[in-house]
């Protein structure tokens, strides 16, 4: 998961901050350089966790459905990799009548 920490001012890693201001609706623009960095497009899911104690909130941002498929896509083989999962679903299926 992709992580942006916003307290104060954004820190990107090449010592540049920027600043964002919150709207009376409570909205945020995030900086176009962030969002280019992070893939976050219209649409994106982010969860907002709060550091106690500071004035820090670390921002997540989630995969979207497609990501989290691509992330699974294969990795049941490592346990089977002589095992064909589909294979045999659909002979299951095809004596089920």
């Amino acid at each position: 998961m992709k992580r942006l920490v916003y307290g104060l001012s954004i820190s990107i890693g090449y010592n540049r901050t920027m600043e964002t201001t919150v709207t009376k609706n409570s909205m945020v623009t995030v900086p176009a350089a962030i969002s280019r960095m992070m893939g976050i497009k219209p649409g994106t899911r982010m969860q907002w966790d709060p550091v106690e104690g500071t004035n820090q909130v670390v921002v997540t941002v989630l995969p979207d459905r497609a990501e989290l498929a691509r992330r699974l896509r294969g990795t049941g083989r490592r346990w089977s990799p002589e095992r064909d999962a589909v294979a045999e679903l659909v002979a299951e299926r095809a004596t089920d009548g």
